[in-house]
């Protein structure tokens, strides 16, 4: 069989590796349009900071692992997928057949449409190349703008402030992580970053970029304008499927898929950021962009290529995300249910946050800030769908003792 994979990331990597194992005969071409061999892009801060070399950011270190494994690495941009003729359409003209198929494109970075976005001292921080040029001009001392405080653009301003540059975020919404977090546990992340020397715009965006000699001027929405020597544009990423236009595969916010992993096109599979798949909370199709999620779609994908009938109950939304030190979480529907209920503590002082959030006699979300001990014990209690019984009153009285109740109710449980 001829198995096919479109980006070569993290989960094309998986997929590739276990379609190997199962299958030792079979061909597999893995495709990525970047020069380099298959990196990661959540390595690329520790690069922006010194820790590693490029080397570092790759997925396997060794440079013969894929030929040692039968494994045709091809560097190519897949413009259009022919369903109908079972074929992968290439920049060059060229096409790739395949018996099955995986996209697993990731995403891409938003521009957004802001008058001087287009010059070369604005840059996402997405690519190797990206960050060759962000090291060369994110010397310590210089100005930084970042735009947007989301997942990623936490994960960055991190890396910069570590360089020694005076580092200014703008974020448009009214806290950090806004798609992530509560308006508490936003705010006190905010506080956090500036008592590290990060100077922090929430409510505001950029409007207008424009040169000023050898630096740039940011406008931004009231008015101000802010002087730098880089702009990194960390506003968002969306699915990369694009070229999937005119396919007749079926894509809302991502590639549509059920719970093998399938779109709507035979033998064609998704996995990773651009699947748009079984939310385990909602019940609904939807993009959960985080590597463990897009390892195990990869790793389900590649064994219903196979046909051996892999499914999925669904991916629980969890997000951990360390800035400066000041570790974060929030998982499953953090931002609560109509009609649930839901119990809040915090410690400003001691940055610490608690946020429990019920459906019934069931934990259906939480939200944490420097509290790593009761990670896994929220992700237990949610994924497992856990009734609470007693132990719900006990938790909207005090939530801090999220581990007992677990405890208890996984004695009451055996």
């Amino acid at each position: 069989m001829n198995h096919v994979i479109i980006g070569n990331g993290p989960a094309g990597v998986i997929a590739a590796e276990t379609l190997r194992r199962h299958a030792p005969k079979d061909s597999i071409v893995l495709v990525g349009d970047e020069p380099e061999p298959p990196y990661s892009r959540m390595a690329i801060p520790y690069l922006l900071r010194g820790n590693i070399g490029e080397e570092g950011t790759y997925l396997r270190k060794d440079k013969q692992h894929f030929s040692n494994l039968g494994i045709t690495l091809k560097t190519a941009h897949a413009t259009a997928i022919d369903t109908k003729g079972a074929k992968v359409v290439l920049a060059d003209k060229t096409t790739l057949g395949y018996d099955r198929l995986l996209i697993a494109t990731g995403s891409t970075p938003n521009r957004p449409p802001i008058p001087g976005i287009d010059s070369p001292k604005v840059l996402p921080c997405w690519t190797l190349a990206d960050a060759r040029r962000i090291i060369a001009l994110a010397k310590p001392g210089a100005k930084v703008v970042q735009m947007g405080a989301g997942f990623i653009g936490c994960i960055i301003l991190e890396a910069l402030a570590k360089r020694g540059v005076e580092l200014t975020v703008v974020e448009m919404g009214d806290r950090m992580v806004p798609r992530m977090m509560t308006p508490g546990a936003g705010a006190l992340i905010k506080s956090w970053c500036e008592k590290h020397g990060v100077r922090v715009l929430t409510g505001a965006s950029v409007t207008a970029i424009a040169a000023a000699g050898n630096t740039l001027s940011c406008t931004l929405s009231d008015g101000k304008t802010l002087a730098a020597d880089l702009i990194i544009a960390a506003t968002g990423v969306k699915p990369n499927i694009g070229f999937l236009s005119g396919s007749g595969i079926k894509c809302e916010q991502g590639i549509l898929v059920d719970t093998h992993l399938q779109s709507s096109a035979p033998g064609v599979f998704a996995a990773g950021d651009v699947a748009q798949a079984l939310n385990f909370s909602t019940g609904k199709q939807e993009v959960n962009a985080i590597q463990p999620v897009a390892a195990e779609q990869a790793r389900l994908a590649a064994l219903n290529m196979l046909g051996k009938a892999a499914t999925t109950t669904g991916y629980l939304s969890m997000n951990v995300l360390n800035t400066l030190g000041l570790i974060a979480a929030s998982f499953g529907q953090w931002q609560g249910v109509a009609g649930g209920e839901h119990v809040e503590i915090r410690d400003d002082a001691a940055f610490k946050y608690l946020r429990l959030e019920f459906k019934g006699d069931h934990l259906i979300g939480a939200t944490s800030l420097g509290l790593t001990e009761h990670v896994g014990v929220i992700r237990g209690l949610i994924q497992g769908r856990v009734s609470l019984g007693m132990w719900k009153q006990k938790l909207l009285e005090n939530p801090a003792r999220i581990m007992e109740a677990y405890l208890a109710r996984a004695q009451a449980a055996s």
